[in-house]
């Protein structure tokens, strides 16, 4: 891919008529079927994924000389997959097999098995934005903090309870007994200053507004949107929230509760740190600190991924 490449632009290459090799998560939500309607198609070559060594395994295809992989999974396996093309030509083919598959849905690939796999083979790709922390790649949303602690919570009632009781469960655990970080954000040379239980950073502009919690802003501003949370106390985090539910991230922003930036990069420092654990795309990844993230522009090439329409202001933080 040329960096003079214009943005999200979309290409039409020859439909793949060789066997695609095709890594399949079994442990995702929808994986064995995915895997059972990846076979009855007979065009791929089917690898389950190690979840240990999901990146070597797709580093070890490209190296082999695949042009095109399919990667069936969730939001997080998919994250992990394109950590291993990124800025390469090798296109990625998403089989949507996840609980919530957001990349998917905020890039108009069909999550219909039938559908999905005709897309796989055809010829349309287009480029798109990924997010980058400490060398992970992720394709939706990083968090630390609050979230963190709710995946766990969520992760050890999930053993007694259902997945959507669990998720109930471990929100209200978390949201009334949250636990507060120092956190330096260097923004543009700038430093904010935080006691924060949550912050937040998503690739594009994101929205808080109901129905569309944490999804991508239709024709929003392009880059990494961070949101910081100040409010500690229950009834502040609640006030804050019914706020950004009711009426849209710019106006909790403009609430001591919440600040919010869009930019190309950042550096987050916590206070004591070395490491840490954060959410990537839903899974917990521990990293080395500082966090440096940054936005990598058109460094996916995705098969029959619908090109995000920006707003041009969002070139700039």
């Amino acid at each position: 891919m040329s960096s003079s490449d214009p943005v999200g632009a979309s290409a039409t290459s020859p439909a793949f008529e060789q066997r695609v090799p095709a890594f399949v998560n079994p442990y995702s939500p929808n994986g064995r079927d995915a895997r059972e309607a990846l076979v009855q198609a007979g065009q791929f070559e089917i690898v389950d994924l190690d979840g240990k060594t999901v990146r070597s395994q797709i580093e070890a295809a490209v190296s082999a000389g695949a042009r095109r992989v399919l990667v069936a999974g969730g939001d997080g396996t998919l994250g992990t997959a394109a950590a291993a093309l990124m800025g390469s030509d090798v296109e990625l083919a998403v089989f949507a097999a996840g609980t919530l598959n957001h990349f998917a849905k905020d890039h108009g690939i069909p999550e219909d098995a039938g559908e999905a796999i005709g897309t796989a083979l055809g010829g349309v790709t287009a480029t798109v934005d990924a997010g980058v922390v400490s060398d992970h790649a992720f394709l939706n949303t990083a968090s630390v903090g609050m979230y963190v602690r709710y995946v766990r919570t969520r992760e050890r009632f999930e053993r007694f309870l259902g997945y959507r009781v669990a998720s109930a469960a471990a929100f209200i655990t978390t949201f009334l007994q949250p636990r507060v970080i120092s956190v330096e954000l260097q923004v543009g040379g700038a430093k904010h200053l935080y006691r924060t239980p949550l912050l937040f950073v998503g690739v594009g502009e994101r929205e808080l507004k109901a129905p569309e919690f944490g999804g991508r802003v239709a024709g929003g501003r392009r880059g990494l949107h961070v949101i910081i949370v100040r409010g500690r106390r229950p009834a502040r985090l609640l006030t804050m929230a019914m706020a950004a539910a009711a009426r849209g991230v710019d106006h909790a922003a403009a609430s001591p509760d919440l600040d919010s930036f869009v930019v190309e990069s950042c550096t987050v420092r916590v206070r004591g740190r070395r490491s840490m654990t954060i959410g990537l795309d839903g899974e917990l990844i521990r990293v080395p600190a500082p966090l440096e993230f940054r936005l990598a522009r058109d460094s996916l090439r995705v098969v029959g991924a619908r090109p995000p329409a920006y707003e041009p202001a969002g070139d700039s933080a």
